[in-house]
């Protein structure tokens, strides 16, 4: 069998979190670039201190040798219109198009409570008919239909803590009610854990079909359990180290790539952990997530040679 066709990136998180910029808000882009490439990273996911225009972008990665990996992308469905998603999205998909991405990774920021710090995570938005969910789920597949048309890019929906996708039965529904050719579904281990899923690999295994891209978040399940039961806000949780880099935490990740493999995944592994770096300092956890990840890859690869 041939070995495993994944690479493994990296998003700027752990370095400057774009969310809480008092989290490495001072620390220069090229340091994160330069010590993931040293690290062994293939690429990054985008932040807000990356070059903006199409081609600045590709020379500031291509002078690390480094590739874009993806880039977020805050959509306003839940509670806007298609015309104006359609109209919005326009600068930042042809960015992505322009470095080589296929896929986006798609974040509902209509009514998210995700950067709001005082705000605790039950109270977050959701949909409460299933008239809701139909009329999102039309809107996402037609947003998805016109990526794929006019950009060549596929929408990987990134389930959120805070957001109104965010437990396992939202992804459930979500997935139910979507058309495969139009949306994708971005696996977040970390947030399928604090969203509920206490078994990761058990919700994977539902949506493996759905699967487009993959966040590797490492989680400390007992802070998740305290966050839970105090009320915490998101970053109430990522300030007091609810999330880590694969590794340092209880997940199995073993298991899940394991079963990403056997379905034929062939997308990105990205390394994302919101933490303090000054907690965390960012070289070594990149570092750890890296080589956490690099040896199940090779483990797998060797067992099937």
């Amino acid at each position: 069998m041939k070995p495993w066709n994944v690479r493994i990136g990296i998003n700027p998180i752990s370095w400057m979190n774009d969310d809480l910029p008092a989290l490495g808000g001072d620390t220069p882009l090229d340091t994160a670039l330069s010590e993931g490439a040293e690290i062994g990273y293939a690429g990054f996911e985008l932040g807000n201190k990356f070059p903006q225009e199409s081609q600045a972008l590709g020379a500031k990665l291509a002078q690390f040798g480094l590739v874009c990996v993806s880039g977020w992308y805050s959509g306003h469905l839940a509670e806007g219109t298609l015309d104006e998603e359609v109209s919005r999205c326009r600068a930042h998909m042809e960015k992505l198009r322009d470095n080589g991405c296929k896929v986006v990774v798609y974040g509902e920021v209509s009514g998210s409570i995700q950067g709001r710090q005082d705000t605790p995570l039950s109270q977050r938005p959701r949909f409460i008919s299933l008239a809701q969910w139909k009329a999102y789920a039309q809107r996402l597949d037609a947003f998805g239909a016109h990526l794929k048309t006019d950009y060549g890019i596929a929408l990987a929906y990134h389930h959120h803590m805070g957001a109104y996708v965010e437990s396992p039965e939202d992804i459930d529904q979500l997935m139910a009610l979507t058309n495969p050719d139009s949306v994708g579904l971005l696996f977040d281990t970390g947030h399928a854990f604090f969203g509920g899923a206490h078994d990761p690999a058990s919700l994977l295994r539902r949506h493996l079909d759905r699967v487009i891209h993959v966040h590797c978040k490492d989680v400390r399940s007992s802070l998740v359990q305290q966050a839970r039961n105090e009320g915490w806000s998101f970053l109430g949780a990522v300030l007091n180290g609810a999330f880590t880099v694969p590794g340092d935490g209880d997940l199995d990740f073993d298991a899940i790539l394991h079963l990403l493999r056997a379905n034929g995944y062939e997308g990105w592994l990205v390394v994302e952990a919101e933490q303090d770096p000054a907690v965390a300092p960012s070289y070594r956890y990149a570092k750890k997530g890296y080589e956490t990840l690099r040896a199940l890859v090779e483990r797998i690869n060797t067992r099937e040679a």
